[in-house]
């Protein structure tokens, strides 16, 4: 670091992105991206707008919120538009934390969580999670703090039904309650529809995963208009043109091809069992996911061995220093000829 850099983020740690090979000798199963390309029409959409990029795109995303609003069945001015889910959890920190309300979150999550806490300055809490990795809901039910939950979690998987988190919703009225949804088209029961009951409850999703969009950066969060009208001063504050047209355009084709996306998601999700059920065979215990990946570790080599193992064999996977899950791989779930070529390796690295 520089002397010039400021002390008060002398102690930040950076958030770690998976590794992103440059060259195309790997099978990728280490950043939770889709095997599949995204939407024809989202990419001829993009390319069409590629012929405006000498003029600023439109700050409101003003189509891509009424096609977004129409799905979700909510209001245009319930959804904020974001370069990726991560820019509106970010804006979430800044606008619902400060020194008298601290962040409260997963001791094992998304990693950005406590990043977003540190480089805002902000307190905050890691609640652990139970031996079997799950959530214990208890934890926060009128925690009064603002609660940031992956649902499903993230490295683990693991889901909470909507019934428990509207009773984590329900028993905070005084503070904002953030479900990142990042997974939610892989099996997971969407709380979207507890937003117009609850005004505290931030919804927010992510085009990365499920509708094949990872490369172009496109989030949203869904609230209380009085919500969304926060994060949208932030915006405003920040980057009001903070989604590209290329990336705007891409995302209104993608809506409009959803049966696509959801045939996709279907095919990962047959994957996913069938990667577990051959896992599970080869000794692997594995969680109860409900995302694109799987969170696994073998009864007879370490996760880092399993992970060294793989690379050498042309195959990332995630591995996590943090000693309460070194144990286990996050694997991202590919396409069936992927994940055959996965089980056959580790079969192999086994024996």
């Amino acid at each position: 670091m520089s002397k010039y850099f400021s002390q008060k983020y002398k102690s930040l740690v950076p958030y770690v992105p998976g590794e992103q090979p440059k060259d195309n000798d790997y099978i990728k199963l280490n950043t939770n991206e889709s095997p599949y390309p995204p939407s024809e029409k989202a990419v001829k959409l993009a390319g069409e707008y590629a012929k405006k990029l000498h003029l600023y795109p439109d700050p409101t995303c003003g189509e891509l919120v009424k096609q977004l609003s129409e799905m979700l069945g909510v209001g245009k001015d319930q959804v904020l538009l974001t370069n990726g889910s991560d820019e509106i959890l970010n804006f979430a920190f800044m606008a619902y934390c400060d020194d008298k309300t601290p962040a409260v979150f997963p001791e094992i999550t998304y990693g950005f969580y406590k990043v977003f806490a540190q480089i805002n300055n902000l307190p905050y809490e890691e609640i652990p999670l139970n031996e079997d990795f799950t959530i214990n809901v208890e934890d926060y039910i009128g925690v009064n703090k603002t609660v940031f939950i992956a649902n499903p979690n993230a490295p683990t998987g693991i889901a909470l039904p909507l019934s428990d988190i509207e009773r984590i919703v329900s028993s905070n009225p005084d503070n904002v309650v953030v479900i990142d949804e990042a997974y939610v088209d892989f099996g997971c029961e969407s709380a979207v529809a507890l937003v117009d009951k609850y005004p505290n409850l931030l919804v927010t999703q992510t085009f990365s995963k499920s509708r094949s969009m990872a490369g172009a950066r496109l989030g949203f969060g869904i609230g209380s208009k009085e919500l969304i009208a926060d994060l949208n001063a932030v915006k405003y504050s920040t980057n009001p043109y903070n989604i590209n047209s290329m990336t705007m355009a891409a995302g209104i084709g993608c809506l409009s091809d959803d049966e696509y996306t959801k045939a996709n998601c279907l095919e990962i999700q047959k994957n996913r069992e069938y990667t577990k059920a051959e896992l599970e065979k080869l000794g692997f215990t594995c969680t109860d996911s409900k995302t694109n990946f799987i969170f696994a570790k073998s009864d007879s080599k370490t996760g880092e061995e399993i992970y060294q193992k793989l690379r050498e064999n042309g195959i990332l996977v995630r591995h996590f220093s943090d000693k309460k899950i070194a144990d286990y791989n996050r694997i991202t779930i590919g396409s069936r000829e992927q994940m055959e070529k996965l089980v056959s390796t580790l079969s192999n690295i086994l024996r």
